[in-house]
């Protein structure tokens, strides 16, 4: 009988791409581990990833019975979790993949890295090439220029939150914003306006923002569509498109601080 302490987890990104996207690290555990437990939607990556693992399981199946028995995303990702730490707790040294990074917009990882360190078992995650890295490169666009802040969509519908507008601004999963009953996998115009409504309190109408998808393979096209923001409702969405607003106003000198520093340094010079 294994000891169940000899389990190990371990949470790796194959990139949004993979080719060319997956870090030599992430591959190694890959194909040396002895299990890989993955939610990956790329067909291409699936197929690797079967071909080089010692054992595989999908946890896509487990979106299947969410549809079926009418429970919650929450209740699909608990699940997913608790699959891969059924494998941890048999002794067995898992890799659990994810597309993207696997710790921005993938809670399961985040469950099951806790969940094992709770336990008693070695858990770690290795980073990997997320949705946002691509963004930052595909529309050429300098976080560090102005700032940014970035909020998964329904969480800044629901919450009172404070924009700056001369920041970029990104917002995940406007495909399913505002779904309240977490059993969603598309938003409708309505919901799309109220955020629309609450966007306008701070940008105009024609304020031109973009859809961004990032290419999930080597024969799938970058979408970066700008539209107005008052088009929003009207625009065709999926689950992955993001919503990327530029900065509408400069940025203003805070001259009082700008005056401290500068005595600051007059002293150091002095």
């Amino acid at each position: 009988m294994l000891n169940k302490k000899a389990g190990k987890l371990v949470c790796v990104g194959t990139g949004m791409r993979m080719a060319g996207q997956l870090t030599p690290l992430a591959k190694s555990y890959i194909e040396s581990f002895d299990v890989v437990i993955a939610a990956v939607p790329n067909m291409f990556t699936r197929k690797w990833l079967q071909g080089v693992a010692k054992e595989y399981v999908c946890l896509l199946d487990h979106y299947d019975d969410t549809k079926v028995d009418g429970k919650t995303r929450r209740d699909t990702y608990r699940r997913m979790a608790d699959t891969i730490l059924h494998e941890v707790r048999q002794g067995k040294r898992v890799c659990a993949a994810f597309y993207g990074h696997p710790g921005i917009f993938a809670c399961i990882s985040h469950l099951a890295i806790a969940d094992a360190r709770q336990e008693g078992f070695e858990a770690h995650m290795e980073p990997g090439i997320s949705a946002l890295d691509c963004l930052v490169a595909d529309l050429g666009i300098d976080p560090g220029t102005f700032g940014m802040q970035s909020m998964e969509a329904t969480q800044f519908m629901i919450y009172q939150r404070q924009i700056d507008p001369t920041a970029l601004f990104v917002l995940w999963q406007i495909g399913i914003a505002g779904d309240l009953t977490l059993k969603r996998f598309e938003t409708e115009p309505a919901h799309l306006q109220i955020i629309v409504n609450k966007l306008m309190k701070t940008y105009s109408p024609d304020h031109e923002v973009i859809l961004y998808e990032a290419a999930t393979h080597p024969l799938e096209q970058t979408r970066a569509d700008k539209i107005r923001l008052c088009e929003l409702p009207q625009a065709a969405l999926k689950q992955i498109t993001t919503l990327v607003i530029p900065a509408a106003n400069k940025m203003q000198i805070d001259q009082d601080v700008v005056d401290q520093l500068r005595a600051l340094s007059d002293t150091v010079l002095a």
